[in-house]
Parts: C-alpha cells; structure tokens; sequence
C-alpha cells in the first residue's frame, strides 16, 4: 500500500527504502513536489555527505529533477532549523543520519506533521544501514524500491562496491567519502564481497 492510496488523519511516517539507482530521490521529490501543488507548507533537508547531482543546497536524481534542501550533518540540526509552520518534512539520504531521527520523525508525526524519509536501507554488505530499519518500523507507509542488477537483469537488492574494479572487503569502511570506489545494483546472486582481512567475520558471498 503506498502513500498515495488512502488518507492518514493526523501526521504519520512515511520511508521510502531502497538501494542505489533504485529512483528513491525522485519519488521523494515527485511527493514534495505533490504537497506544493496542494499548497502545503514543505520543508526538506539532506545528509551533508551527499552533493552528487545537484550540490549542497538541493535534492538531486538521475534524471536532473531536484528540490531545494538545508544540508543537514545529525538530527540535533534538523531539530534547530525545523520551520515551526511546515506541515509537510522531507528528508534524503537518511541512512547517514544518527539514530535520534527515529525519535524525531515520531515527535513530528505525533504533532501532526506527514513526515517522508529516504534512504539506502543495506549498505555496501547487504547488512541494515544507519537508522533505516528502525524508521522502518516505525513508518505507516514503508515503499521498498529496486533496481535492476546491472549484471544479470533481475530485480537489484543489494549495492555492490567495487574499488579499482573489484568487489569491496568485508572490512571497508561503511561510509567512505571522496573516495576511488563505485558503486552497481545487483542482485542478491551477483552480489560479491572480497573476505575482511585478518578477520574473524565471516564474509558476505
């Protein structure tokens, strides 16, 4: 059931999960955008770490669409720059964001205001990233987005990094900024991890 489909009374959450490439920030933007013409007010925020399409002040897609945004590095920032009179807050890139913005999408909703939130839900491994489980559960309206595995056509699930060419370690840093690497969708068969170094951890395969 989408967001789109019935009306909630009151405030309530929304995510909008999903991996790399998978359309999250344009369905973000196609919802904000959707609030404007309905004349609400709309306040939209974004993980200061991403600036890949668009810059530090809006939210960009693939396809070039974008929004205005406040870059945003932690939830106690949100809160300060929260617009007292915004009905409607929108917020990218979430899997960046600390764990306080489980509570803070709640206290918002509970105020009545319709919160959206987007974010990558698995990260490079395939295991739960940042707050995004959490917003997940809490959320009245939870759409899981995919991709298409960039290698066999299936449906993509996970997020492969590939550094120099090659599958990630195990033991890469979760988040790794200004770096050398990229990333694909893929599937979960096609998805790879190179084993963690001197390490204990049993791999991802």
């Amino acid at each position: 059931m989408t967001s789109g489909s019935f009306q909630l009374n009151g405030g309530w959450i929304e995510v909008i999960a999903g991996v790399m490439f998978s359309g999250k920030s344009e369905e973000l933007i196609r919802r904000v955008r959707r609030s404007l013409i309905a004349r609400k007010r709309v306040q939209v925020f974004k993980s200061h770490l991403d600036n890949r399409y668009s810059g530090v002040y809006t939210v960009g897609s693939h396809d070039g669409r974008t929004v205005e945004a406040v870059p945003v590095d932690s939830t106690e920032q949100i809160a300060l720059r929260l617009d007292p009179m915004a009905q409607v807050i929108a917020v990218d890139e979430a899997q960046f964001l600390d764990i306080g913005i489980v509570a803070l999408a709640n206290s918002l909703a509970n105020r009545g205001r319709r919160v959206i939130l987007a974010g990558t839900d698995t990260d490079f491994r395939g295991e739960p990233f940042g707050p995004m489980p959490q917003l997940m559960c809490v959320a009245e309206v939870v759409d899981k987005l995919h991709a298409i595995c960039v290698m066999c056509g299936a449906p993509a699930t996970r997020n492969q990094r590939l550094i120099d060419g090659k599958p990630a370690r195990y033991d890469s840093p979760q988040v790794m900024v200004g770096g050398a690497e990229a990333y694909e969708a893929r599937c979960r068969n096609c998805h790879k991890i190179l084993p963690a170094e001197e390490s204990g951890t049993l791999p991802l395969f």
